[in-house]
């Protein structure tokens, strides 16, 4: 008699906080791009969009844990890789964005677009098991 491994199980509220935890993640993006367009045209929104760099950083974090949390119960592993990668340029594009160097910082942010949109993509594709 053969026995099979049972398939590991996915927590319906670990895709849920990842798919929440991505949404949010957009949402707070989509901030940072009226922001910065307001800051081009105006000279103005420089304390907004400081603000919404720090609330990214919160929310990327959040974003590591969640997609880990999935992971741990049984979803894929490469989530936790972009968006631990997303978090850490986060950091990055803000002490470029600090030294006033638009012309790195600009091209950073479609990075971390690029990184949050493909997480919030995949999560937002899977079925969570009830």
């Amino acid at each position: 008699m053969t026995r099979t491994a049972p398939a590991p199980t996915r927590s319906a509220s670990s895709i849920r906080a990842v798919q929440a935890t991505a949404a949010l993640s957009v949402v707070v993006l989509l901030w940072q791009f009226v922001t910065a367009g307001q800051i081009l045209a105006h000279h103005a929104a420089k304390d907004a969009h400081g603000a919404g760099a720090i609330v990214l950083h919160v929310v990327g974090l959040l974003l590591v844990v969640a997609t880990a949390l999935h992971a741990r119960a049984g979803g894929a592993r490469w989530p936790v890789v972009v968006s631990a990668a997303v978090f850490v340029a986060g950091f990055v594009q803000a002490a470029v964005g600090d030294a006033g160097n638009m012309a790195a910082h600009v091209p950073g942010s479609l990075v971390l677009t690029v990184g949050t949109l493909w997480v919030t993509v995949w999560a937002f594709q899977r079925r969570p098991a009830v």
